[in-house]
């Protein structure tokens, strides 16, 4: 049954999915020593694509059943490899800390797309102010690199600008079409067996050297993307679309890179500024806001 407000199971699992997510750029960094970034997303699409259909099978689900999804499902896995390719890409023309401020504008992406999409889940004033207010939380994190000079850097914004586009449709084609009716299982299968399919090839034709130089720390992170990030997280992603509405899930995402300085002060060593703090007390504010019972 389709809820219209968050409720503490759905507040939880995406505090713990973004944290999940923030720790992801850990690993994607550790695994990068060792295995090139686009074979590296393939392979986690493929390994993770091995998981959930295991998972399918022991719990029963129907996979092959028609049900409508096959296009909405094939689109949103096109959507899928391509954000992401966009997003590694783009990363090697300007640096990471622009590309988060990029990727992050996809929460606005899904409320201007639910405008037309999802009429019942257009955004209160109130839920605009609060998604600013989390977006200035992001800007002081990593703002003061936006205006630093990076000769041909904006060809990687516009890249990952891209991806923030992409990702948002890929939430918004879940939620509006057939796909939000189909387990969460099915619309992830989808997403990651076309997204194994086409990214592994791009990496060639990228002329990636793939895997480089393996060692128990590059596997171990890899392995974690596979299991908890592309298995777990997102197939509780897709459960939660399912069930509450898509722009009050996607405001939750501002807190992912927040995690992820933190993650990397911990595990990494880098350092934790006031501003991480600051910026913290920003996204969490800006989603208290867009999330209040009407």
């Amino acid at each position: 049954m389709q809820k219209n407000e968050l409720d503490r199971v759905a507040i939880g699992l995406m505090v713990l999915f973004c944290t999940i997510w923030g720790l992801q750029q850990v690993a994607i960094k550790l695994a990068s020593a060792g295995i090139s970034p686009v074979w590296q997303a393939g392979l986690r699409s493929i390994g993770a694509s091995v998981i959930v259909f295991a998972w399918a099978v022991l719990r029963g689900v129907k996979l092959f059943e028609r049900d409508g999804t096959l296009v909405p499902g094939l689109l949103a896995g096109l959507l899928f490899a391509v954000e992401f390719a966009l997003i590694f890409l783009g990363l090697e023309y300007t640096t990471a800390s622009r590309g988060v401020i990029f990727l992050y504008t996809a929460p606005f992406f899904v409320a201007l797309g639910a405008l037309w999409l999802l009429p019942l889940e257009r955004m209160r004033r109130a839920q605009w102010v609060g998604m600013a207010l989390a977006f200035a939380g992001v800007l002081v994190l990593f703002g003061e690199h936006l205006f630093a000079p990076a000769e041909g850097a904006w060809v990687g914004d516009l890249m990952i600008f891209c991806a923030a586009a992409l990702w948002a449709a890929t939430t918004l084609t879940v939620k509006a079409s057939a796909l939000g009716r189909a387990s969460a299982e099915k619309t992830l299968l989808y997403q990651l067996a076309v997204s194994a399919a086409v990214l592994p090839p791009l990496s060639l034709a990228l002329g990636e050297p793939g895997v480089f130089a393996p060692s128990a720390l590059v596997w171990a992170n890899l392995l974690f993307q596979v299991v908890i990030v592309a298995g777990a997280s997102y197939l509780g992603w897709f459960w939660l679309i399912r069930q509450y509405p898509a722009t009050r899930l996607s405001s939750f995402s501002f807190l992912t890179p927040v995690m992820g300085v933190l993650a990397g002060g911990v595990l990494l060593g880098e350092p934790l500024t006031l501003g991480v703090f600051v910026a913290l007390f920003l996204v969490g504010s800006g989603i208290w806001v867009a999330n209040r019972p009407s």
